[in-house]
């Protein structure tokens, strides 16, 4: 029998190339998934990237350079380039070289593990100003814990925190072996490992990063493990008041707290317990841009022992600066994806952790624990009267004449015709084609400006089967879980975001007994067929495939 021809392309360069068409692709994209990201991801050739931000991920998680190159040789169709062991090396030997430790209460020590290292950290100027260098070695003051790994790490050096954190105050509860509801309630073995992940043995270093699960598979069962591991008081952050009040709703149905044990911080309630949920977006208000941010005080309002930054891939800019403030509390990042579309990933490791645990997608597909999920990109023309209209368009008018294709509503409405008794969601971007898509279809529409009592009766009214279609705008992208939802069908996109795909995606990944399907329509010949390219660099990412079709108007 022969053996397959190995996959992958080592390059010296340290990207890698992944033959898709090779039987053994799927097995060399999970070896590298842990320490590489993908680039592009055309049709026959897939580009990944070793990244010193991948790698550090991949050391905190417990991978060794001999690991790492195992899985390269292993895999590679090649021999792998002498110097990209050597760079492989290099950039892991950075990872543990500094280390934070306590030295008093208020005072910690960065140790810090050669020469020349410790002579660019003293000769940086942005350091100066935090750093003290004495005889017995470099300290700082306990505040400036977060701001000194934020400025390390852009300067190539990941720090390994291994100072202690504060318990915070004690707050006794448990799981219940049936929900309220009378459902038999138990928390998956994966959400078990992803929470043990981070907790680990509660000794310095630990207790700190982000899980990177699908949506659907259950982040906030993972949030709510760790809570009942630390048992202690917890300040949890969300997307929106829809948010909130899911991660309320399943506390009390799955949890022995009660409704005194829990709080909502929010643009409409302002009621601080033991467990508090809040969003960001009342978190980084303020009267005005030189003003400062009067909700920042919640975090001091009460000894938490652990803060949960839900979708922290969505974490807003000045709340990097509370992250850098707050250091000694036990934190847990939870997302479906580590893209974020300003760059600062960076800060995300160094500020709240670094990726602690994940499992491909397809893996929970295959073992029932998310739904399977079709995906299609259909490609349509645009009418001839529009043509020379997006012809002589600037850039961003280019981009809106694409997604507001009044073509679209057809092809919605021959999608629909296929999954006549299937709940479905219709995602966009512009508000005017999503109103024109709900008023012609007779749905209900959801924006930024649909009241929340508006938005949260339309949700249970689709989940209780009484509307089979909604029509929602990018409010929806976040943290809304509709478990029957099995067709996505998106009309419009931001851009090239990733993060985004992710998010709409996850829509329609609840398990159930039917399978899910999600399709995109893209305008051909455009500027959108470029963007959603970008888009599906996450799908593959995933390990999923996707095919491509033709709409032809009638």
């Amino acid at each position: 029998m022969s053996v397959p021809e190995k996959s992958l392309i080592v390059q010296s360069d340290g990207s890698l190339l992944l033959d898709v068409h090779s039987p053994a692709a799927e097995e060399a994209r999970a070896a590298i998934a842990p320490f590489a990201e993908l680039e592009k991801s055309p049709e026959h050739i897939h580009t990944y990237r070793m990244s010193p931000l991948s790698l550090w991920n991949a050391a905190s998680s417990g991978l060794r350079p001999e690991d790492i190159y195992a899985a390269l040789t292993g895999h590679s169709r090649y021999p792998v380039p002498e110097n990209v062991a050597a760079n492989i090396r290099e950039i892991l030997g950075r990872y543990g070289k500094l280390k934070l430790r306590a030295a008093t209460d208020a005072i910690l020590r960065l140790e810090v593990s050669g020469e020349a290292a410790r002579a660019e950290i003293r000769a940086n100027k942005r350091l100066a100003k935090f750093l003290r260098f004495e005889d017995e070695g470099i300290f700082l003051s306990l505040t400036d814990r977060g701001t000194i790994k934020q400025e390390l790490i852009h300067i190539g050096y990941p720090v390994e925190d291994e100072a202690p954190l504060a318990e915070g105050e004690p707050l006794s509860f448990a799981f219940r072996e049936n929900s309220s509801s009378g459902r038999a309630f138990s928390v998956r073995d994966y959400q078990v490992q992803a929470a043990a992940s981070l907790v680990a043995d509660r000794r310095p270093g630990t207790g700190f990063g982000l899980v990177v699960l699908p949506c659907g598979a259950g982040k906030t069962i993972v949030g709510m493990k760790v809570m009942s591991l630390l048992q202690t008081n917890t300040l949890i952050l969300t997307t929106n008041i829809a948010a909130v009040h899911q991660w309320i709703d399943e506390l009390l149905d799955k949890t022995t707290l009660s409704p005194q044990d829990i709080g909502e911080y929010t643009g409409e309630v302002k009621t601080i317990r033991p467990v508090t949920v809040a969003t960001y977006q009342i978190l980084v208000w303020r009267a005005g841009k030189e003003e400062d941010f009067p909700h920042f005080r919640l975090f001091r309002e009460r000894n938490w022992g652990l803060i949960i930054y839900d979708e922290v891939h969505l974490l807003p800019a000045p709340m990097f600066r509370v992250t850098a403030e707050i250091q000694s509390v036990r934190r847990l990042g939870l997302t479906a994806t580590l893209v974020r579309e300003d760059g600062r990933e960076e800060d995300v490791f160094s500020l709240v952790g670094p990726k602690r645990y994940d499992v491909p997608w397809k893996e929970l597909e295959a073992k029932g624990w998310i739904a399977e999920a079709s995906c299609v990109e259909i490609r349509l023309d645009l009418p001839e009267e529009l043509k020379i209209p997006y012809a002589i368009a600037d850039k961003r008018n280019k981009f809106r004449i694409a997604c507001e294709n009044p073509r679209k509503l057809q092809a919605v409405r021959e999608i629909l015709c296929n999954h006549p008794d299937e709940p479905t969601l219709i995602i966009g971007q512009f508000l005017n084609q999503l109103a024109l898509i709900a008023s012609s279809l007779g749905s209900p529409l959801i924006t930024g400006k649909t009241p929340n009592a508006e938005r949260e009766r339309i949700y249970a009214d689709f989940k209780a089967g009484r509307v089979r279609v909604i029509v929602v705008s990018k409010v929806a992208n976040f943290a809304i879980d509709l478990p029957d939802a099995s067709v996505a069908i998106q009309v419009s996109g931001s851009f090239g975001s990733r993060q985004e795909e992710a998010q709409r995606l996850g829509r329609i990944l609840r398990p159930k007994k039917r399978n899910s399907y999600f399709y995109s329509l893209l305008s051909r010949y455009t500027t959108e067929e470029t963007f959603g390219a970008n888009r599906q660099k996450f799908l593959t990412e995933q390990g999923y495939k996707y095919r491509i079709e033709l709409w032809q108007a009638v």
